[in-house]
């Protein structure tokens, strides 16, 4: 089993250029998870999709679960890269948080697959969360405590802690959508993190 450091240390790296079987290859078996979960689909499904042998498949991911990984991986450093770029150059860390929360959580919430295991296999996304989650949680943690201290140079922010709590939030809402907090639209969840989120951070020393 792939460990959470080793997870992380692979969503940390840039993604090699995937030659355009690999791509075909992942690209068929993401379509396929999306129409049909992921207990449904089999490797013979995805070869028949990606129009190519079983066998090739095989000879590039050992099995089923190794290449729902992969599918896994491209897409969190999709996800990743959405965070970055959402918060790159912002002017203050405010803005950092607010951006990066509203994009993180509207990722996740419109990605088809999330939505498609969300919706009909629950059960399923769990083991993925865990077996993943921490990786992901602690690269994209990473990547906003990164913002917020280019937005704030030399102030002694645990800004670790801040993102980590602005990203366990957003896994939170998006697991268990409901109750009080009515965040439907982005312009909603803008609003809560600019009036609520921000006051994670301290005033600037400067």
């Amino acid at each position: 089993m792939t460990t959470d450091a080793t997870l992380r240390d692979r969503l940390a790296t840039p993604e090699a250029d995937a030659d355009d079987l690999d791509t075909r290859i992942l690209d068929a078996a993401l379509a396929e998870f999306e129409s049909y979960g992921l207990r449904r689909v089999s490797v013979e499904d995805v070869a028949k999709r990606a129009g190519v042998a079983r066998t090739t498949i095989y000879r590039r991911f050992t099995n089923k679960e190794q290449l729902l990984q992969a599918v896994i991986l491209r897409e969190c450093r999709r996800f990743l890269t959405a965070i970055a770029e959402a918060t790159e150059d912002l002017a203050s860390p405010e803005d950092a948080v607010v951006e990066g929360f509203v994009v993180g959580l509207q990722s996740a919430r419109t990605h088809p697959l999330m939505t498609r295991v969300l919706t009909s296999e629950p059960e399923a996304f769990l083991p993925q969360l865990s077996m993943n989650g921490g990786a992901v949680m602690l690269a994209a943690r990473d990547i906003l405590a990164d913002r917020l201290r280019r937005a704030r140079p030399g102030d002694a922010e645990d800004h670790d802690t801040v993102a980590e709590v602005l990203l366990r939030l957003a896994v939170s809402l998006l697991l268990l959508p409901g109750g009080g907090l009515t965040l439907d639209d982005e312009d909603a969840i803008r609003a809560f993190a600019r009036d609520y989120l921000t006051r994670m951070l301290r005033p600037g020393n400067g």
